[in-house]
């Protein structure tokens, strides 16, 4: 084979690999942006169902498309295509008002409905959510602190139920006014109730609109203990939480 030859084999073949990793990343754009988004859990709002050092898929089309669903939400678009309203109970991943980042709660009050907590216990409409004391253990939260907690076991309206955990039933927002949802907005809450920053404080989280909803969380597919980075393969003995991969965040 002449060296023109070669030279002529050798950028077809670049050209192959080039047309191979554009398509590669574009399949990976079109699936993170309209099937599951992978999301990591920093903080303990959302211990013991959601662990810090977990990762979890979001399905994108469960709640249909807005500019949120995008990897860059800055696209001047208002609204929401194919949507589809979120269910009490539901882990979601969304982004309030104020803030830049992506947050994990759970959906708690719909449109309309009249939130508050008292004594620690959460009230829908007047009524009292059931729960019931499943035990107690110490919790971790993202600065290393342990603190005991209580572990409870609430059931929703709906019929959904978790655990929740509680420090205590006196804490910052255990007990608050009476909180009306406003058309077309979510009332999101972590179940580590005293270490959530969510929709009890208006000033930093509030009421959610339904068009910042990114996803719905339906799988953990990696989780590590203490926030290891996990291409840190060296560390993955003794460190990788085996049994909580592949695994529904709802179990």
């Amino acid at each position: 084979m002449s060296d023109a030859a070669k030279k002529k084999t050798g950028k077809g073949e670049l050209r192959e690999t080039i047309v191979i990793i554009v398509q590669a990343l574009l399949i990976a754009l079109v699936f993170r942006t309209f099937a599951f988004e992978p999301f990591s859990i920093p903080t303990a709002s959302m211990q013991s169902n959601l662990l810090i050092g977990d990762y979890i898929l979001a399905s994108k089309y469960t709640y249909g498309y807005s500019r949120y669903s995008l990897p860059y939400s800055e696209v001047p678009w208002n609204g929401r295509i194919l949507g589809n309203a979120p269910n009490r109970g539901d882990i979601a991943v969304f982004r309030p008002v104020p803030q830049s980042d992506n947050y994990v709660k759970r959906v708690i009050g719909l449109p309309g409905d009249q939130i508050q907590m008292i004594e620690g216990i959460l009230h829908i409409n007047g009524e009292a959510v059931p729960r019931e004391q499943v035990g107690t253990t110490t919790d971790r939260d993202s600065t290393g602190v342990d603190l005991p907690v209580t572990i409870y076991r609430e059931t929703l309206p709906n019929g959904v139920s978790y655990t929740v955990q509680e420090i205590s039933d006196n804490t910052q927002f255990d007990n608050t006014g009476v909180y009306t949802v406003p058309p077309g907005h979510y009332f999101m809450m972590g179940d580590n109730r005293d270490r959530s920053l969510d929709s009890r404080s208006l000033s930093s989280v509030g009421f959610v609109p339904f068009e910042n909803f990114v996803g719905k969380a339906e799988w953990r597919f990696f989780s590590i203990n203490d926030n290891i980075p996990p291409w840190q393969i060296w560390r993955w003995p003794g460190n990788v939480r085996l049994d909580r991969m592949f695994t529904s965040v709802y179990e």
